[in-house]
């Protein structure tokens, strides 16, 4: 059935049963898993939905389902231990020489994957109070070790230009932040958000300015999406890209190289692929890493180096990032006629990504 053009975000599950894109027969489901979680869709999200296909990868990653009340053993309301880092709100200060700093607890777009999902939405507050970032900033001046704030949340290009240019300026105001990163999908869900005033907005002296988009599927790359992330580009911010492995949006060799091929396209470096964090309710569209691991083996061969990105999980607990893609270095063999011949003959054995094993010498 076809969907209405829409000039507004859906967040509520009746509407998004009006707009066929969830069965009426999910309604109480649905609206049980809306109590819990936040709900929203934008009309850019909501226009790349075929609503024909139950499989469809765009409505997997935001149409709520049935499955999110089905809490696994081992999920957790953090995941990747935000809290035992959080020495002030608004901060986390996990690795030495950067901090999270969490703006805003509101998105444009909620990701029914969200590892920050028990804290993000409606009802959760909704920004840091002016104490509570005045507290945040000077945590930030006080570690001179801070080399890198990365903004993030919620997204913080929900804020207005005038609000950005305000943080932006605040940030690079302290000697030893030389770059501010921004986390978000607001190029992909509300793509006309990246405007002239905000392009200007992050554009600072003192510091360089860096943006992470969030894409998960190509389609997601629209003609607005690439001119919005061609704006930043093209007035001198660079882009990386984040992405998450998920099962039934991009978990096949064909789907990941279509996604890493259009960042690239876009001027977008691929950054991180992540392993799916253990928030609730998300075990049905997380993969295994021994699935991961081989979709990383075969993209290695496939595509361009300028399309690998990381395969990384958030170690539960709050340890950080690790890589965790296949290793093409194995044990080494010693190939001697003589076994007692180590020193000369001992050759450690390298996969290729057809999966042929070469040997290679150890002092070479």
């Amino acid at each position: 059935m076809t969907k209405t053009n829409l000039a507004r975000t859906l967040r509520e599950p009746s509407e998004l049963v009006a707009e066929h894109l969830a069965p009426a027969t999910a309604l109480p489901a649905l609206e049980r898993v809306a109590a819990r979680y936040a709900v929203a869709i934008t009309p850019a999200l909501v226009e790349l939905i075929d609503n024909s296909d139950p499989d469809d990868p765009i409505a997997r990653q935001f149409v709520p389902t049935a499955a999110e009340l089905n809490v696994q053993p081992g999920e957790n309301a953090d995941p990747i231990g935000d809290h035992p880092h959080s020495p002030v709100p608004g901060i986390v200060h996990r690795y030495p020489d950067r901090v999270l700093f969490k703006l805003v607890h509101v998105c444009a777009v909620y990701c029914r994957f969200c590892f920050r999902r028990e804290m993000v939405g409606p009802g959760k507050d909704s920004a840091l109070s002016d104490d509570a970032y005045r507290a945040a900033i000077n945590y930030i001046r006080s570690h001179s070790e801070i080399w890198e704030v990365i903004l993030t949340g919620g997204d913080p290009m929900v804020l207005s230009p005038r609000r950005m240019s305000e943080i932006m300026t605040d940030l690079a105001a302290i000697d030893h932040v030389k770059v501010i990163r921004l986390h978000t999908r607001v190029p992909v869900a509300d793509p006309a958000r990246i405007s002239g005033e905000m392009v200007a907005a992050l554009k600072v002296e003192g510091a360089t300015t860096w943006v992470a988009v969030h894409a998960n599927h190509a389609r997601e790359l629209t003609g607005p999406a690439r001119a919005a992330c061609a704006r930043l580009v093209d007035a001198g911010i660079p882009l990386v890209s984040q992405s998450v492995l998920l099962r039934g949006v991009n978990d096949t060799i064909a789907a990941l190289s279509d996604l890493m091929r259009a960042f690239v396209e876009c001027r977008i470096k691929p950054y991180y692929l992540h392993h799916g964090d253990l928030a609730p309710g998300t075990a049905h569209l997380r993969t295994t890493l021994a699935e991961g691991r081989e979709l990383m083996r075969r993209l290695r061969g496939r595509i361009s180096g300028l399309c690998q990105p990381d395969y990384v999980i958030d170690i539960p607990g709050g340890a950080g990032k690790s890589p965790v893609g296949p290793n093409y270095v194995l044990a080494a063999q010693n190939t001697a006629p003589d076994a007692r011949d180590v020193a000369s003959e001992t050759r450690y054995r390298i996969v290729d990504y057809c999966g042929e094993v070469h040997l290679y010498p150890p002092g070479a």
